[in-house]
């Protein structure tokens, strides 16, 4: 397959030449155009060191140069590019304590993690190199650890999470010794900074498959050494239509949501995860999992609090777990469905409907699944959207001011429960929301409650 050079690239390599360089494309780039995917970054490398990068491009930020990349603003874009280099121990299990550069481009692609990353292209040349083999292993669609693999665990565990990750993104399998090496070297995962474990679990959610990495995360081991709360769902069976354990249901349900939201597939994924600390049985002898979705909202929260997780994805997919649990039928009067958007709230209702519906895939085996009442639940909410109808107190014809000033309510606690209570007499009638007939109401509610 050719492999495709931006015009950039070719200015930098053309750069490096006349200065007496020489310049690879490197990593990702080659081994995804050479799967036929889209790129999405170009990193390079170099027999240059930083300092003279840094004096042959106008604009360079030293990202890394303390181990050798820098990044070169070109134009409109970023491009990492690092000097060929040895690395010494890695004594944190995150980076080599020390550097030595090289101007062997061999020696520099035998330091990395699997071969199927260490595949480097001569810009100007035209040429691949490619050392470790990692064409053939491409071909085997293989995760191959470079060399020894309990070495290259042992230098950073991140490479146990990025194997089982590659394994997803790619559709590939782990090659039987580099997933022993893993399990051997699972003592470096706890010394990992959440926020480097957060960066692969956000990747890994964005493949086709999660599961294949959760999967990998429990053969391995790995996995009830970052989640425990999803390794403690294993083997805790589930009643009626379910034909998988609490922890199969979460991650086929993970798999069942879009892959291009990422806040809707970790709701999928945490969903259920409460129902182990709930589960009991009827008298007779029938698994209840009564207020799982409040005590699985908790685990979650707490889950997302240890990966510092951004507090308004948080705060969205925590009210979507919570509110998973609802149970329409079409006995449901227009007033029970109002509140139900009031309570959901109009801007996540779609992602429920998701979630409800890749809660289902995740149920069982068969293709054939019902929807049939979430289907009609959306043709009533949307037909009572296109309505006129109160659903915060926002769309009220009233406001605290005029409650105020009108009605002589004084501000203050009181004044906000009165707005409430209007809000909910205007979900049961919506021709209530007139602002002379909401303030007599407010009056008589003021009345009760001072």
């Amino acid at each position: 397959m050719k492999i495709i050079v931006p015009h950039d690239v070719i200015s930098i390599a053309t750069i490096l030449k006349k200065a007496g360089y020489r310049c690879y494309m490197v990593g990702g780039a080659i081994r995804d155009q050479l799967l036929g995917l889209t790129v999405k970054d170009y990193d390079l490398c170099t027999d240059a060191l930083p300092e003279k990068i840094m004096t042959l491009f106008h604009r360079v930020i030293p990202t890394g140069i303390k181990h050798g990349t820098v990044t070169i603003l070109y134009k409109r874009t970023s491009y990492e590019i690092t000097t060929f280099r040895i690395d010494g121990k890695y004594s944190d299990g995150r980076r080599p304590d020390q550097i030595s550069y090289t101007d062997d481009l061999h020696e520099d692609l035998i330091r990395r993690d699997f071969t199927i990353n260490s595949i480097a292209y001569d810009v100007l040349n035209k040429k691949l190199i490619d050392p470790n083999n990692g064409q053939s292993d491409l071909e085997k669609k293989r995760i191959h650890a470079i060399g020894i693999p309990e070495e290259r665990f042992r230098e950073d565990g991140l490479r146990s999470i990025r194997a089982c990750r590659f394994a997803s993104q790619l559709n590939f399998f782990i090659e039987a010794k580099t997933l022993e090496g893993i399990k051997h070297c699972l003592f470096n995962i706890s010394e990992l900074s959440k926020e480097r474990i957060y960066d692969e679990l956000i990747k890994i959610l964005q493949t086709d498959s999660p599961s294949k990495s959760f999967e990998l995360f429990k053969e391995s081991g790995i996995l009830p050494l970052i989640l425990p709360e999803l390794s403690d769902c294993i083997g805790v069976d589930q009643k009626g239509n379910h034909d998988f354990d609490v922890y199969n249901h979460l991650i086929r349900s993970c798999d069942a949501a879009p892959s291009d939201n990422v806040e809707l597939r970790i709701a999928a994924l945490f969903h259920d995860i409460g129902k182990p600390d709930v589960k009991e049985f009827d008298q007779n002898g029938i698994a209840t999992f009564y207020n799982h979705e409040t005590v699985s909202a908790q685990i979650a929260e707490r889950i997302m609090l240890r990966f510092r997780f951004p507090k308004e994805r948080m705060n969205r997919i925590l009210h979507l777990i919570r509110q998973h649990m609802f149970h329409y039928t079409e006995e449901w009067t227009d007033a029970a469905v109002r509140r139900f958007i009031r309570k959901v709230g109009r801007d996540q209702l779609e992602d429920l409907y998701l979630l409800r519906e890749a809660d289902i895939k995740g149920i069982s085996l068969s293709e054939e699944n019902d929807y049939r009442n979430l289907i009609h639940l959306k043709e009533r909410v949307l037909l009572i959207l296109e309505q006129e109808n109160a659903f915060s107190i926002k769309d009220l014809d009233i406001n605290g001011y005029d409650l105020m000033k009108q009605a002589y309510i004084p501000g203050g606690p009181r004044l906000g429960s009165i707005l409430e209570l209007l809000l909910e007499a205007v979900t049961e009638n919506p021709k209530l929301n007139r602002k002379e007939t909401l303030l007599k109401l407010a009056v008589s509610f003021y009345e009760k409650i001072k």
